[in-house]
């Protein structure tokens, strides 16, 4: 062992006297533990939630869309619907209409998005079939012309609404029809045959879905839709995909997919990402200034060995390094534990916290609030990773000034008065 490595770890143990430098060096090490652990597990959660939130937006809306620049929609969509299944990287694919209604029923009236689907093919698309709480998709194709088509709502739509399966609601759409009074609002009555959950709010309080037979009456758009929604094998190509759609189909048709329709949510969610990641990296700098304030503190108290090496020939280099595997190995240890805590609590971080909550008596994560079930957590490799290369040479930088003054001691001067 060379003497750089014997000497610095030989100067982690104190004496008896130095019992202080040695508390500073553990407060040290700890600090170094708890920012590790912090965004190791901070970041672990907010990944966690952004994956979430991609499941539950992906389970509604698909993938991709297909849109024709057209006022009055896609017409021969059957066509449409080959060339789009042809292309490489296209799972399934199924046409929509999409317009903004309003329903009204006995307790309240409510503005809301309709949308015509195809039922046989739209669980091929989306998880809409897996989320239905009540009824079947294939329970608002229309039967028999006496009977209302049928509906199909979100849960909180449905509260808001106070209605449950089998109860009539009224569609009305603002684009109605001309008469010499003036625009008439088109009406209908339909029957709630469904009631589905998303878990996202904004989807389940403004979502309403008919068959596509009763939104082509509803708004008189004949044999036309508005669009095809497309599900990819891969939701990262969807913009190399569209390309190839957009080259198979021509002009008027234009894609837009997943990462353009929520492209704000998300944007948001990286950004507090990276800002978080900042703030608790200044948990490690504080760590940081403790490992200066530990060597700075250490150096005066070994003037004496100092000045002693020196003179039996250790270079300046060689007092450097002293000090900077010393203060080194006090980050590495921390780092290294607080990789380790932060791991533990991260992937068992949903058991953590339903022992908190029996112990404790109260929800850390409501269900009303946050609209999810369980507190999310995914660990990611490259975040890891960033965390521990980022918090080491955090350490390593910290020991440089201490140990530069170490290198630069004048043994005379520290041996006058001895």
């Amino acid at each position: 062992m060379r003497y750089e490595w014997f000497i610095g770890l030989r100067y982690l143990k104190a004496k008896r006297k130095q019992t202080f430098i040695s508390m500073i060096t553990i407060i040290s090490v700890a600090g170094v533990t708890l920012g590790v652990m912090a965004l190791i597990v901070v970041l672990s959660v907010m990944s966690g939630f952004q994956k979430t939130l991609k499941e539950k937006i992906l389970g509604t809306q698909a993938h991709l869309v297909v849109l024709k620049a057209s006022e009055k929609g896609m017409d021969h969509y059957e066509e449409a619907l080959k060339k789009v299944e042809g292309v490489k990287g296209v799972v399934s694919a199924a046409p929509f209409i999409f317009s903004q209604v309003m329903l009204s029923s006995e307790s309240g009236t409510s503005g809301v998005v309709l949308k015509g689907i195809d039922p046989d093919r739209v669980a091929k698309v989306t998880e809409l079939a897996h989320n239905l709480k009540a009824g079947r998709l294939e329970d608002i194709k229309e039967v028999r012309e006496k009977d209302l088509p049928g509906i199909i709502l979100g849960v909180e739509l449905a509260k808001h609404l106070s209605v449950t399966v089998d109860d009539p609601i009224q569609v009305i759409s603002p684009l109605g029809t001309m008469t010499p009074m003036g625009m008439t609002p088109k009406m209908k009555r339909f029957r709630v045959k469904g009631i589905f959950y998303s878990g996202m709010y904004e989807y389940d309080n403004t979502m309403a879905y008919v068959s596509l037979e009763s939104a082509q009456k509803f708004f008189a758009m004949e044999a036309r839709v508005t669009g095809i929604e497309i599900k990819t094998e891969d939701i990262y190509q969807v913009k190399e995909i569209g390309k190839e759609i957009r080259k198979e189909m021509g002009f008027p048709f234009w894609t837009k997919d997943w990462m353009e329709m929520n492209r704000n949510l998300f944007s948001a969610l990286k950004l507090e990402k990276i800002i978080m990641f900042i703030i608790l990296v200044l948990i490690v700098l504080v760590a940081a200034f403790n490992i200066i304030s530990t060597l700075i503190m250490v150096v005066m108290e070994k003037n004496k060995d100092i000045a002693i090496l020196k003179s039996m020939g250790a270079p300046s280099g060689g007092i450097l390094k002293i000090f900077v595997i010393e203060g080194g190995i006090i980050g590495l240890v921390g780092t290294v534990l607080g990789t380790i805590s932060g791991l533990a609590i991260a992937l068992n971080l949903e058991n953590l916290i339903d022992f908190l909550e029996n112990l404790f008596g109260f929800k850390i994560l409501s269900r009303d609030v946050y609209y999810i079930e369980k507190f999310p957590s995914q660990v990611n490799p490259f975040d890891v990773s960033l965390i521990v290369i980022t918090a080491i040479l955090i350490s390593l930088l910290a020991t440089l000034y201490p140990s530069w003054r170490a290198s630069k001691l004048d043994p005379a001067e520290a041996l006058r008065y001895e």
